[in-house]
């Protein structure tokens, strides 16, 4: 099959300029420039009527999607914080307690809010607290003293060497969360606000847990994000003489979850576009060549598939990818290769019908219309011997030819069996050992002992053998020999017929397996139809085999010496 291949694209039969595939019956550099100029007008966009690249864009981005709402759903990365967060609250409240601890006069039962509290605010006011924590102190009673919403703090002292993420724009989380705060506006239908928390009624609802002498970790929460406080007690000579609350500011940790979900979000949506764009090229690389080879196939289908394109089904040429698709390009062409092949057979076959039918009605109709003038008895009979061996060889024809097209099918039909090889030809030997004693013709046969296994159509295998020994006996006389031996040689096992007869001249030796082709002597004239080889070659090789045929020479070195017999060998794997 030509290595070039094309067709037009039945879709397009009003432009009629898509070409597929490299085949085609005009020049190469007409096929190149039509060639690039479909492959021009094909994009990814047109990918959107591919439900097969749909489905591959679909799976591949569900996958993605999966991956990361997995990945956000299970990670620890808030609880972490939430955890550390509360831990240095709570370091921090026991500090603070303890510097007012210190603060408290050496002698006297200790009261932090002597003098109105200025002292202890004095204190609180030196701490040097950082920004985004509050400080509330409060007496066992639960009213305030102090805190640092009203005191004015001291700031906090640089640290060095400490890196602060400063990510202010949260595009992607503040969609989302705009987004999801519209869906559960819609569904809470209505419903009342839960109540916010401030920090002072936060710190206030944990002055009885912590007056128990243990610290308190608490969270509330208002419309600016979730707040965490921790609460301590601050221990006098006599026992608790005050609570100390530290919270943090509304949303901090929420912002920092924020600012992590956003990095994760961006990095998603990277990778989106980097899958979509992958899917799009793997899409292209298995959509765009199955397009093609659907619509070659397609075309061959089609009513008017000839007015389209006066030549032959082209299939594109894919068979440089390693992969399936150039596994299923290859088949195509081979399948489509063999089609033409039995179609271009067919043809000839009937061609050849036509031409070996033709000559015996010929004669039929010559003896006929010459039986019309003949004067005599003996021309009438002649002119009837005529007339009937016409008649049988019109009959062994068409017999000969309904076995012939059927053939293929009957190959394809019947299922392979193992047989013993060596069994088969010693029942033939037997029955055509009597035949060729009958015309005094010497039977040899040369068997292996051992079994010979192969796998195949006995009867239709038995049917190649027969027709080379009786062709072989036919063309012996009295005195001649023929033999039958088979020899194993590794994976196959060859068959040899000989016979000692004239030999095949050697122009006829490339067409004694062509149909209706025969090389008999003038009295066999009309009593083979020339189908018998042709026959035999078409069952070896559906078999996996080789058939031939040579002349038997007295040495190899002298090849215009006379033939001492004909010798046909068959070669069928094992």
């Amino acid at each position: 099959m030509p290595a070039d291949l094309s067709m037009t694209n039945r879709r397009a039969t009003a432009r009629a300029d898509i070409v597929l595939g490299e085949d085609w019956d005009r020049p190469h550099t007409s096929v190149e420039t039509e060639l690039k100029a479909a492959r021009a007008r094909r994009s990814l966009v047109s990918l959107n009527r591919s439900p097969l690249a749909r489905k591959i864009i679909l799976f591949n981005l569900l996958a993605m999607v999966v991956l990361v709402a997995g990945v956000m759903y299970l990670n620890p990365f808030r609880d972490s914080l939430v955890v550390q967060r509360e831990s240095a609250l709570a370091m921090e409240a026991q500090l603070v307690a303890e510097v007012l601890e210190a603060a408290l006069p050496a002698e006297g039962p200790g009261d932090l809010a002597a003098d109105g509290g200025r002292a202890t605010a004095e204190v609180l006011a030196g701490l040097g607290l950082p920004d985004g924590v509050d400080v509330f102190i409060h007496a066992m009673s639960g009213g305030l003293i102090a805190s640092t919403e009203t005191v004015a703090r001291s700031p906090a002292r640089p640290v060095q060497g400490l890196a602060v993420r400063d990510q202010d724009t949260l595009l992607i989380t503040d969609f989302l969360n705009m987004a999801w705060s519209s869906l559960s506006g819609i569904l809470a239908n209505g419903s009342a606000p839960a109540p916010q928390a401030t920090a002072a009624d936060l710190a206030q609802s944990l002055i009885a847990p912590a007056s128990a002498g243990a610290t308190v970790i608490s969270q509330g929460g208002n419309l600016a994000g979730t707040l965490y406080a921790a609460a301590t007690p601050v221990i006098g000579p006599d026992g608790p003489i005050g609570v100390v609350v530290v919270t943090t500011a509304a949303g901090e940790i929420d912002h920092l979850v924020r600012v992590e979900r956003e990095e994760m979000l961006q990095m998603f949506v990277v990778a989106l576009l980097v899958s979509m764009v992958l899917s799009l090229v793997l899409a292209s690389t298995i959509a765009h060549p199955l397009a093609d080879l659907a619509a070659a196939a397609e075309l061959g289908r089609d009513k008017n598939a000839r007015k389209m394109s006066p030549t032959r089904v082209r299939i594109p040429d894919l068979t440089g990818r390693p992969d399936e698709i150039g596994r299923l390009s290859g088949a195509l062409r081979g399948m489509v290769g063999a089609l033409y092949d039995r179609i271009d057979a067919n043809e000839q076959f009937a061609a050849d019908v036509s031409h070996e039918i033709k000559n015996p009605l010929a004669s039929l109709r010559s003896a006929v219309g010459t039986m019309r003038v003949a004067r005599t008895d003996d021309q009438r009979n002649r002119l009837l011997e005529v007339i009937e061996h016409d008649v049988q060889r019109l009959d062994r024809l068409v017999s000969d030819i309904s076995n012939a097209s059927r053939l293929d099918s009957e190959l394809v039909k019947e299922e392979e069996e193992d047989f013993n090889l060596v069994r088969t030809l010693e029942n033939l030997a037997q029955y055509h050992g009597q035949e060729a004693a009958q015309k005094g013709v010497d039977f040899v046969t040369d068997l292996p002992p051992d079994p010979i296994v192969i796998s195949g159509l006995e009867g239709r295998l038995a049917q190649v053998f027969v027709n080379l020994l009786a062709n072989a006996i036919s063309f012996c006389e009295d005195g001649d020999a023929v033999r039958l031996w088979a020899r194993r040689r590794d994976n196959r096992v060859l068959i040899v017929v000989e016979d000692t007869g004239p030999g095949i001249p050697e122009e006829a030796l490339t067409k004694v397996f062509n149909r209706f082709y025969s090389e008999r002597p003038v009295q066999q004239f009309g009593n083979h139809s020339g189908l018998g080889l042709a026959i035999s070659k078409q069952i070896v090789e559906a078999h996996g085999g080789v058939i031939w045929a040579e002349n038997i020479r007295p040495t190899a070195a002298d090849a215009t010496s006379d033939p001492l017999g004909a010798r046909f060998v068959v070669g069928l794997p094992i």
